[in-house]
């Protein structure tokens, strides 16, 4: 068990067969059991007459595991129904069914939890409709005990409709994409997110956390309970625990109880040292016999937004150095392995990213372990829209109904995440240009929030407040911390109308001119970068043939963009230094754009976001299209003091760090060679970068972020193939088609080259390369090696040689 009762992923198919005999046993009170349903889910596209009844006709299903998402296989087309929002991905109906293998036992309860379907689900079991929910995003627990019949068969049958288009502004996917289990427990047990752990204060060399347990008796009897509590620290020993009387809890009635536990000198969850403690949380009856049980991970830390200072962590002001991602994993769809959010999550904090905004609704579980783990701070949001929509089918149909209980079932499943450190209540919300409507909804979700979660501030991306008077009506002042989207100087003009506001940019430009008011700010709390990552959808604005948007630090296969290696230079902590090409004519001439780039004017943020970015002039090689000595232009980013730069050997003179974070340009004339980068600060030796010209293709050479991958959906390696020259250079304009292959215990799940204008289907072993590259995503298949081959025409073979483990 880990945090909030999930089993850990990947469960394999032993261990699936031994988890039904555990739900047989007989009918004794026993700790919790989980069972995740990975396979054996039969599936059909469309929505067939009867699909939910227990004995249903499914030939022509066919046998699929989740997480699913069915839409990423494409294919995409210029008419698709949800058109560009949703990249012109396919959308519609599906139907998932399978038996739970389970044999009910009396005075036992079960539950199916889902971690998300998208959208506007109905889960039936045996014929019988248990639950319906139109948000994608929140996860569902339905308590199916009184359907089960003990003769069997136990069917569950899930409806996904994604028909209802355009829903969304970005890529969705379709199908049961997150994670799904069974779970068995006694009639009284801890309810969904109910346990709640929490650092109440942090004093000396001590703290005190709050237990907070919920106790659910769904029998039809009084029952006495008591709840037992032990904390394991980061180093694994038992830190601490508690216990509470015995007391009745009412048939049918939750009742919650607290317990205040006092550690010594805790190990702080911080962002260089992400400590982990477990509170492992069981429900007892009078004679002392486990009823139920929950491990919940939780950090020890101190977190609080300040009017004057920011942000704090642990008593020391951190700059939010943030990004917003999107759900979506790029070739993998919406259904995302936990390896692809850890290559991409490890890749985004090289570059000195310390934040993470869940853009626009609240993430996988599975995510927030990972940040938790990674020491990466979180604004958790939860929606793109209240009661006025932003597309036909979207969730303002909905909110009025729902908004209460998807925001409270949100909060209590990520509350106990430490790097969770701000809710948002909205992105761009436009009820705001109705006050009091926008009041009253906005005063709704606090009141959840801050029910439902004491301990953390809500914010929300404000939409021009300016417009719609929110500095001036008192609707930005009902958030405990005001954020905005864009336009840094005016939520900085808004704190000096009022010093007491507590300020953060909750989304904002790669530019220069956005970075350095918050950067000089102390304010200022920080800022999140739109995006972090390249994503599926929101193409409408470009329009066909343009299927994601590149507007991330890195691209859609996890390898940085040029502007992620500048914004390294702003935001590293570590010394860095990077050396492109800047193409522009007259390029070391004085920067006019505010983002590093001359003589291009500055457009203002929110049109330059919404309309096509221009033709790219910055480049990772020394490779132009025309070969003749001509204007180019060398640009480093770096946060040396002192850098000094060459063109085939030649010194080009050294220059100083800019005060206003502009890069450092040496104008010269094309030769071809090998240009490089020295960092001359007398403590960082060695430090250096350098582009050499590449010569014509001959061969493919492989690169692998793992040597060992696992067998499990969410275990993945990405193997990168770059078509290089004789000398191992990269050849930016390669065009040979790359074929993958696998042979032995894998298998190639998708490949990627991150163009947001190719349509060849992920799952193709073909691709292209661009820029001389492109990326396999392969995972094993058992326990043995396999070899990733890659073969085009004209050029030497690679190939690579991994261990995969069964999980």
């Amino acid at each position: 068990m880990h945090s909030k009762g999930r089993m850990r992923r990947g469960v394999g198919r032993a261990a699936m067969i031994a988890s039904v005999i555990t739900l047989s046993c007989v009918a004794t009170a026993a700790e919790r059991k989980t069972m995740p349903l990975p396979d054996g889910w039969l599936f059909v596209q469309g929505d067939p007459e009867g699909a939910e009844r227990a004995d249903a006709r499914t030939a022509g299903w066919r046998t699929v595991s989740v997480p699913h998402d069915w839409a990423i296989a494409g294919p995409v087309a210029s008419d698709a129904k949800a058109g560009g929002e949703n990249g012109f991905f396919p959308s519609g109906i599906a139907w998932y069914r399978r038996d739970l293998n389970v044999v009910p036992v009396p005075d036992r309860r079960y539950f199916i939890e889902f971690d998300g379907i998208m959208e506007r689900s109905g889960v039936w079991v045996n014929g019988h409709h248990v639950g319906y929910r139109p948000m994608g995003y929140v996860s569902l627990r339905y308590d199916i005990t009184r359907h089960l019949r003990r003769d069997g068969p136990n069917i569950v049958a899930v409806r996904a409709d994604t028909a209802a288009a355009p829903s969304s502004r970005w890529y969705t996917g379709s199908g049961i994409y997150r994670h799904v289990r069974l779970i068995e427990t006694s009639d009284v047990h801890v309810p969904q997110g109910g346990a709640f752990v929490r650092t109440t204060s942090i004093a000396g060399d001590a703290a005190t956390v709050s237990v907070s347990t919920e106790i659910h008796n769904a029998g039809a009897t009084s029952r006495g309970a008591m709840v037992d509590v032990v904390v394991t620290g980061p180093d694994g020993r038992e830190a601490a625990r508690a216990r509470s009387p015995l007391a009745p809890v009412g048939a049918g009635r939750t009742d919650n109880v607290t317990r205040e536990i006092r550690l010594t000198s805790p190990r702080r969850w911080d962002i260089d040292d992400p400590a982990m403690y477990r509170a492992s949380i069981r429900i007892l009856d009078e004679q002392g016999a486990v009823l139920d049980s929950e491990t919940v991970s939780f950090g020890v830390r101190e977190a609080e937004f300040t009017a004057d200072t920011g942000f704090r962590l642990n008593g020391r002001t951190v700059k939010l150095k943030g990004v917003a991602i999107h759900h979506d994993g790029g070739a993998v769809g919406a259904a995302v392995p936990l390896a692809v959010w850890r290559q991409r999550l490890t890749a985004l904090k090289a570059l000195g990213v310390n934040a993470i905004r869940t853009a626009h609704n609240v993430p996988a579980p599975e995510l927030l372990d990972l940040t938790d783990e990674l020491g990466l701070l979180v604004m958790d949001e939860w929606f793109d829209q209240w009661n006025v929509a932003k597309t036909p089918e979207d969730y303002h149909l909905f909110f009025s109904d729902w908004h209460k209980r998807d925001a409270a079932d949100m909060i209590r499943r990520d509350r106990n995440h430490p790097s969770i450190v701000l809710w948002s209540a909205g992105n761009e919300i436009h009820d705001t240009a109705y006050p009091v409507q926008a009041k009253a909804a906005l005063r709704s979700l606090l009141d959840v929030a801050h029910a439902n979660d004491p301990s953390r501030p809500v914010t929300m991306g404000l939409f021009r407040p300016n417009v719609t008077g929110d500095y001036a009506n008192g609707f930005a002042d009902m958030l405990d911390v005001v954020g905005q989207n864009y336009r840094e100087t005016e939520l900085a003009a808004a704190h000096r109308q009022d010093p007491r506001r507590r300020i953060v940019g909750t989304e904002n430009g790669h530019n220069r001119l956005n970075w350095l008011p918050v950067r000089d700010n102390p304010a200022y709390a920080g800022m999140f970068l739109w995006t972090g990552i390249d994503y599926l959808g929101e193409s409408n604005r470009a329009g066909w043939p343009f299927i994601s948007r590149h507007t991330g630090l890195l691209d859609r296969t996890g390898a940085p963009h040029v502007r992620g290696l500048e914004r390294a230079s702003w935001w590293s902590e570590k010394p860095v230094l990077h050396v492109v090409r800047n193409a522009i004519p007259n390029a070391a001439g004085p920067a006019t754009d505010g983002a590093g780039g001359p003589n291009q004017p500055t457009l203002p943020t929110m049109i330059a976001v919404a309309t096509p970015q221009p033709p790219v002039a910055l480049f990772d090689d020394w490779t132009p299209a025309d070969p003749r000595p001509h204007p180019e232009t060398i640009e480093v980013y770096s946060n040396c003091a002192r850098v000094e730069a060459f063109l085939n050997g030649r010194s080009l003179g050294t220059l100083p760090i800019n005060a206003d974070a502009s890069p450092r340009r040496w104008a010269v004339t094309y030769a071809p060679g090998e240009v490089r980068a020295v960092c001359r600060d007398p403590r960082v030796g060695g430090l250096s970068d350098g582009l050499r010209t590449a010569g014509r293709p001959v061969a493919i050479r492989l690169s692998s972020d793992a040597a060992t991958v696992g067998s499990d959906f969410d275990s993945m390696a990405y193997i990168r193939a770059l078509v290089v020259d004789a000398k191992g250079v990269t050849v930016p304009a390669a065009q040979q088609l790359l074929h993958f292959s696998v042979q032995g215990a894998g298998e190639l799940i998708a490949t990627d080259n991150g163009s947001v204008t190719d349509h060849r289907p992920f799952a193709s072993p073909d691709r292209q390369p661009r820029d001389g590259s492109a990326v396999a995503l392969v995972r094993g298949a058992g326990d043995g090696r396999f070899t990733v081959h890659v073969r085009a025409d004209g050029l030497k073979p690679g190939a690579i040689t991994l261990q995969a483990q069964k999980k």
